[in-house]
């Protein structure tokens, strides 16, 4: 196996192959140089600060290609002047090669509106501005959205969320003012439907329910009847309901009666109001004292009476007056004596005459 290897024709053979394979990297290589031009470079010529045109020109004179883009907008700079090259000037690049320039454009680059119809004027002056947008002049109008973003305008024109302006454009909002208050609300028996969906609309109010009598969808039917009543006041956003026929409001006479009974309830005020009044509560300045209950004497006991020394005893039928006069005294006569006999308890007490009948 060994012995094989070196063998004459193997040996020819591998030298064929190693000349063969030479002779195409000296080709290839020679190739290359014809093909890039070897040796062959070219400086890039300084276009900075030249017009696209001017530096479009020099770049061809000297044999290179050349790719625009435009650069971020500078009002420093004039339009279309050349801001950035690469590779830079000075820099040796073979004949063919492509020479990137940026160049200011003539304005700044346009961004998209963002969608702020309906949504509070904060949170829209917030999103413009975040995409490089101004706010300009804010205009009032009556709508049942308050504080909120009723259109957009640019160059007084309307503008539509999703349109393309200029960076820093200048664009001024349409703002609701809110709902007012008490509004009498309009007359639209008489009138189509579609009449009337416009004045309600026109007046800031909503329309609600539509009834046709026959069932219908058809606008040109005509209104017979409105909740609430024309000329009663309500507030701007509110409903309106509407019934509509084939037939003119004279020829639903019972159906306008019926739906009266319904939504036109009459109160009756013939009946005097009633009337609350507040019932004066007595109350007595004096203290209410218990009244002292007599002492009654057991007529079968005998009291003992001792007789005073300086008085003299007196016959049964002169001590009459004094129990008499003993009877007409008053409770609170009764009580003082108590008392003072209570107060006068170390004292000697007083000989008393009772007579008992």
């Amino acid at each position: 196996m060994v012995k094989s290897l070196f063998h004459w024709k193997v040996l020819v053979n591998l030298l064929f192959a190693a000349v063969i394979f030479a002779g195409l990297v000296w080709l290839t290589f020679r190739w290359l140089e014809y093909h890039t031009n070897h040796g062959e470079e070219i400086p890039v010529p300084n276009v900075m600060n030249m017009s696209v045109h001017n530096a479009v020109k020099v770049l061809e004179d000297a044999g290179l290609e050349y790719e625009v883009d435009s650069f971020k907008f500078d009002p420093r700079y004039k339009p279309f002047q050349v801001l950035q090259v690469y590779p830079t000037a000075g820099s040796r690049v073979k004949g063919g090669r492509a020479v990137l320039i940026k160049v200011n454009p003539r304005t700044f680059a346009p961004v998209q509106v963002p969608d702020i119809v309906d949504r509070y004027k904060g949170l829209a002056f917030s999103q413009l501005e975040r995409v490089g947008l101004k706010v300009g002049d804010t205009i009032y109008e009556p709508s049942i959205q308050r504080d909120a973003v009723i259109r957009m305008l640019f160059n007084n024109n309307v503008l539509k969320p999703g349109s393309l302006v200029p960076r820093f454009s200048t664009i001024d909002l349409v703002i609701g003012t809110g709902p007012k208050r008490n509004i009498a609300i309009p007359n639209l028996v008489g009138l189509t439907v579609a009449e009337a969906k416009g004045i309600i609309e026109n007046n800031l109010f909503e329309y609600g329910l539509v009834e046709h009598e026959d069932g219908g969808q058809d606008d040109s039917d005509i209104v017979y009847y409105q909740d609430p009543a024309p000329g009663d006041l309500r507030d701007q956003g509110m409903q309106i309901d509407l019934w509509a026929s084939k037939k003119t409001p004279s020829q639903m006479g019972s159906r306008i009666s019926y739906l009266n009974s319904i939504y036109r309830v009459k109160i009756d005020t013939s009946l005097p109001p009633v009337r609350y009044e507040e019932v004066p509560v007595y109350v007595d300045p004096e203290p209410i004292t218990a009244p002292v209950p007599k002492q009654e004497i057991s007529k079968t006991e005998t009291p003992k009476v001792e007789a005073s020394k300086t008085e003299k005893a007196k016959p049964n039928n002169q001590s009459t007056p004094k129990s008499v006069e003993q009877k007409k005294t008053t409770p609170s006569t009764t009580g003082n004596q108590k008392n003072a006999a209570t107060n006068n308890a170390t004292e000697k007490p007083k000989a008393k005459k009772v007579v008992v009948e």
